[in-house]
């Protein structure tokens, strides 16, 4: 059985730290799908190397009884390429899961049920769950040709005071749902350090993720740091171009890298891509 873990070439997230280990895996699938996996049950971590968000691991992919599933948090505005992007994760994990010789015999394999879910937890108001699909980024509808290849994703929203039952049956979760509502709460009238801290201190003080918080609250404080620090930055030399003004398409390059960060890429590789 393989221990749950991530990549440590990546900056984990808050979201991975906590639900990497694979109680809290369990716990939180079981949440979602309102299944009653016990914690004897097998796991095989097969998260890759954050293909969806490069820099910091907002993704966990892992099979369990036969299903390949891929889960993301999301706390910037919902992509609607998503779709995409799990197609393109999905195929890098099936080819990291089969031996590629194996392609090529006669007797058919059998591969791990693909399952999409993204917990999102932005700001922009969201349905409390709604699904998102490949077919829906063609240029014309595809409902009457069964040979089109399709592929859908399920978002759930998981601010406080959404999907309630849902959060009952995870008291992981729900810990997790209320943390980020005092983060967010609290940075409305302090520093983002202080906020962090009090809402570190109030859930240690609540029994709210006590343990997970008491043992790695220096690290949940830079991760949250260092993802409105990444956020910033961007931010700032977006604001900067659109007064300056300068530069043949420099203002629009910087907006397309803009987009191409809140999907996930980094800013560095955005910029590479788009030639700035």
């Amino acid at each position: 059985m393989e221990k749950a873990k991530t990549n440590r070439k990546y900056k984990d997230s808050v979201f991975t730290k906590l639900f990497s280990e694979k109680g809290k895996l369990l716990e939180l699938y079981n949440a979602i799908e309102n299944t009653n996996y016990g914690e004897d049950t097998e796991i095989q971590i097969a998260t890759l190397e954050n293909v969806l968000f490069m820099g910091q691991a907002n993704d966990i992919a892992f099979v369990v009884d036969g299903k390949l599933v891929v889960l993301i948090e999301h706390q910037s505005t919902i992509n609607y390429n998503m779709p995409l992007r799990m197609l393109i994760y999905m195929s890098k994990t099936y080819e990291k899961l089969t031996n590629p010789d194996d392609l090529y015999l006669k007797k058919r394999m059998t591969i791990p049920k693909p399952e999409f879910i993204v917990l999102y937890n932005g700001d922009e108001d969201m349905p409390d769950e709604q699904i998102l699909k490949l077919s829906d980024m063609y240029p014309f509808p595809c409902d009457d040709y069964p040979n089109t290849l399709n592929l859908s994703v399920k978002v759930i929203n998981i601010n406080k005071g959404r999907n309630e039952e849902l959060a009952s049956r995870s008291e992981t979760l729900n810990g997790y749902e209320y943390f980020v509502y005092l983060v967010k709460e609290y940075s409305k009238t302090l520093d983002r350090n202080s906020a962090i801290e009090r809402a570190i201190d109030d859930c240690i003080r609540q029994d709210v993720l006590k343990r997970f918080l008491e043992l790695h609250s220096y690290e949940v404080r830079n991760m949250l740091l260092t993802e409105w620090n990444m956020k910033d930055a961007l931010r700032v030399e977006r604001e900067e171009a659109l007064k300056e003004g300068v530069g043949i398409g420099r203002v629009g390059g910087l907006e397309e890298a803009f987009t191409l960060w809140e999907s996930g890429m980094s800013l560095p590789e955005a910029k590479q891509k788009l030639g700035l």
